[in-house]
C-alpha cells in the first residue's frame, strides 16, 4: 500500500518534524502535498530530493488525500480538519483543538492503539507532556491499577515552537553581549531561569498545561476517576521535557517489578543504574524515539507509592512520531507493520 499525504503546518517546527519521520520511517508515500498559513504559501521544501510546493491550506484541495498530519494550530484544526475528512482524508491532528471530543479517539498507539480504528475521520494526537508521561505509565497501570499521580514537568521551549526555541537563542546571545534579555514568549526570561507557568491560567489556579496532563491522562487510560495533579514548569532546554512523577497503586510494587515492566514495553528505554550514575536527561532523549525511564524508587512516604523520572524529546515522539505511528496502525503499514509481522 502507497498512500497520498499532506503535510498541513509544513513550515513548522513540527511540520518540519512530520517529513523527517515520514523519511526516517519508509513511510510509503505516494504522493506528497505541503500546506500551510497563506504567508507561507508559494515557499518551496526539500524533501526526499525533490522540491515541493507549499499550498495555501485556506483554499487547498483533500480530494485524493489519504492521510493528512495537522500541526497548523487550534484555529486552523477546528474549520480546515473537518473539511479535509469530508474530502476522504484520515486527519491526524496535533493541536488541543480535537482532544476531548468524545466523538474523536485521542490516541497513543501503545497505549490504546485500538481506539483508533473507531475514527470517523479524525484522530486527535494528544499533548505531548501526556504522551511521554502516558508511556511509562500505562506499563505499570496494566499491572497494578492506579489511585493517585502527582507530576511535575520540565518542559523544553520547543514547546512553544520556533517562538520558543528563538527566544532562548536570542537571551543567550543577548546576555553574552553584555545586554539585558528581552521577552516576548515567555514573561520572564528563559535562559538560566525556571518558569512554572506553561501556556495561560485556568480554573483552579492551574494552567491550560496542568490540565490537559489531567483530563488527558483520564481520558486515554479510560479513568474517569483516576486522581491526577500537576504542576508544570518551562527550563531552558530545547527539545526534550522531563517529568517527575510519583504514583500511588493499589497494592506495595517495588522498583525491581516496576522496572521489569518498563524494560518490557515498546517505545519505552530503562535507564537506570544510580551505582554507575546512569538516570535519563533531556538531552540524552533528543533526537530519539523512545521514552528514557529512570530513578525508579520506592516512595518513602507511602507504602503504595513509587518514584520516576522520564524524559522524551517533545517534537519527536511528543508530536510528530507519535502521529506518524497512529497512520502507521490505522493505514497497517510502515514501521507498525513490520512489528506486527
Amino acid at each position: 500500500m502507497s498512500l497520498s499525504v499532506a503535510v498541513v503546518g509544513a513550515t513548522g517546527v513540527v511540520g518540519q518534524e512530520f517529513l523527517r519521520v515520514l523519511e526516517q520511517r519508509r513511510f510509503p508515500v505516494k504522493h506528497l502535498r505541503l500546506m500551510a498559513s497563506a504567508r507561507s504559501a508559494g515557499k518551496r521544501v526539500s524533501w526526499m530530493g525533490a522540491e515541493h510546493p507549499v499550498e495555501d491550506l485556506a483554499t487547498a484541495d483533500f480530494r485524493g488525500v489519504d492521510l493528512a498530519l495537522f500541526s497548523a494550530g487550534s484555529g486552523p484544526s477546528r474549520t480546515e480538519a473537518p473539511r479535509a475528512a469530508k474530502q476522504g482524508a484520515l486527519v491526524v491532528d496535533n493541536s488541543s483543538a480535537w482532544r476531548m471530543d468524545p466523538e474523536v479517539p485521542l490516541i497513543v498507539p501503545q497505549v490504546n492503539g485500538a481506539a483508533a480504528l473507531g475514527h470517523h475521520g479524525i484522530i486527535a494526537n494528544p499533548n505531548c507532556s501526556t504522551i511521554i508521561l502516558l508511556m511509562a505509565l500505562a506499563p505499570l497501570e496494566r499491572r497494578v491499577r492506579i489511585r493517585r499521580l502527582v507530576v511535575s514537568t520540565y518542559q523544553a521551549v520547543s514547546g512553544s515552537g520556533q517562538a520558543g526555541l528563538d527566544e532562548l537563542d536570542r537571551q543567550i546571545a543577548e546576555e553574552a553581549a553584555g545586554r539585558p534579555p528581552t521577552t516576548k514568549t515567555y514573561p520572564y526570561p528563559i535562559h538560566r531561569n525556571a518558569i512554572p507557568f506553561v501556556q495561560a491560567f485556568a480554573e483552579g489556579g492551574l494552567t491550560t498545561e496542568e490540565w490537559k496532563l489531567v483530563r488527558e491522562s483520564r481520558r486515554i487510560l479510560d479513568r474517569p476517576d483516576l486522581r491526577v495533579t500537576a504542576t508544570c514548569v518551562r527550563i531552558p532546554v530545547r527539545r526534550a521535557h522531563s517529568e517527575a512523577v510519583n504514583v500511588e497503586f493499589e497494592r506495595p510494587v517495588s522498583a525491581g517489578e516496576a522496572r521489569a515492566w518498563l524494560a518490557a514495553a515498546p517505545g519505552v528505554r530503562v535507564v537506570d543504574e544510580p551505582d554507575r550514575l546512569l538516570f535519563p536527561t533531556p538531552r540524552e532523549a533528543e533526537d530519539k524515539d523512545d521514552v528514557l525511564v529512570g530513578r525508579i524508587r520506592k516512595d518513602p512516604s507511602h507504602e503504595c507509592g513509587l518514584d520516576f523520572w522520564c524524559t522524551g524529546d517533545q517534537i519527536r515522539k511528543g508530536a510528530a512520531l507519535n502521529a506518524v505511528e497512529i497512520a502507521e496502525h490505522v493505514f497497517g503499514v510502515g514501521a507498525a507493520a513490520s512489528a506486527a509481522r
